[in-house]
């Protein structure tokens, strides 16, 4: 066999693997399921898992805990404004909006995988407290935490 046979036998295989990873991230990211654990019970939204995927105000692992968003005035007029504030970033999509529980589905552009973010208004302290989680994978390369910041800083420059 010629090196440059070899080289072609190589490529496609490469090819070959590479398509069978993309099909199955787009096959992960459609059969994932919306946990049952969303929601908060007694003030607090769900702990973050083992994975280092996800981000919270709530969160018992130093290394993933952000401080709540600030707020001040009427919690109900806070949320309004960062329901309108998730509205308006891509791919976002309000699944569950109470009078203080809001929670957001954010779609990625490419493998359409799915990130789970809550927000829930905390009265006595001005806060609002955030879970950001990935449904798959175990890294996020960040995005989780990127996403907060920029909704903090639209949110708290209003």
């Amino acid at each position: 066999m010629t090196r440059r046979r070899i080289a072609y036998c190589l490529a496609r295989w490469a090819a070959g693997l590479l398509g069978v990873a993309i099909l199955s991230l787009a096959v992960l990211s459609n059969m994932a399921m919306r946990p049952t654990n969303l929601g908060a019970i007694d003030g607090r939204l769900a702990e973050c898992p083992a994975t280092p995927n996800c981000v919270s105000s709530q969160t018992e692992r130093e290394d993933r805990r952000l401080p709540p968003l600030a707020f001040s005035g009427d919690p109900q007029a806070a949320l309004e404004r960062l329901r309108q504030t998730v509205e308006a970033m891509p791919r976002a999509r309000v699944v569950t909006a109470t009078e203080d529980y809001l929670h957001v589905e954010y779609t990625s552009a490419f493998f359409r995988f799915v990130d789970d973010v809550e927000f829930l208004v905390d009265p006595s302290r001005s806060a609002i407290h955030f879970r950001s989680a990935s449904r798959v994978g175990r890294n996020d390369f960040g995005v989780n935490r990127r996403r907060i910041d920029a909704i903090r800083r639209e949110f708290e420059a209003e």
